[in-house]
C-alpha cells in the first residue's frame, strides 16, 4: 500500500474536520486581507516616528531617508514600494521586497515605510 493511501486510511475524522476548518480559515483570510488592508495611494516614510516623506504611489521615484545608522533608500515604482538599500546588518527590510499594501519596517535604522489610503495633496515631501 502506498504511503499516501496508508496516511489517508489512518487519519481520524477529527483530523479531517480540523484540516477542513484550517483550509477554510486560510482561504477566507485572503478575502479579508483586501478589506482590512485596502490598497492605498500614498507612501508615508517615517524616521523615529516623524513623517519625513509623503509620496504618491503613482509617481516613480527614489528617496534617501536619513536614519540613526545611515541612509536608507526607498523606491516607489509601478504602484509598489520597497526598501532599495539600508545600512542595517540583517537587511530584513530589503528582503521583504515590493509591497502594494501594508508596512516595511527597518528597526535598526528606525525607518517605517507604509502605504495609506488617500491622495497626496500639495507638497509631496516634508523636511524638518
Amino acid at each position: 500500500m502506498s504511503l499516501l493511501k496508508k496516511t489517508i486510511k489512518e487519519t481520524s475524522h477529527l483530523n479531517w474536520i480540523l484540516l477542513v476548518f484550517l483550509l477554510f480559515f486560510y482561504l477566507t483570510g485572503f478575502i479579508f486581507v483586501g478589506r482590512l488592508m485596502p490598497a492605498g495611494e500614498t507612501v508615508i516614510v517615517e524616521v523615529n516616528g516623524k513623517t519625513v516623506y509623503k509620496l504618491a504611489l503613482s509617481e516613480d521615484r527614489i528617496v534617501d531617508v536619513k536614519g540613526p545608522i545611515g541612509v536608507t533608500k526607498v523606491e516607489v515604482k509601478d504602484g509598489r514600494v520597497r526598501v532599495l538599500y539600508s545600512p542595517c546588518p540583517e537587511k530584513i527590510c530589503m528582503k521583504q521586497g515590493w509591497i502594494r499594501r501594508g508596512v516595511i519596517i527597518c528597526v535598526p535604522n528606525r525607518v517605517v515605510v507604509s502605504i495609506k489610503g488617500g491622495k497626496v495633496r500639495g507638497v509631496d515631501a516634508i523636511t524638518g
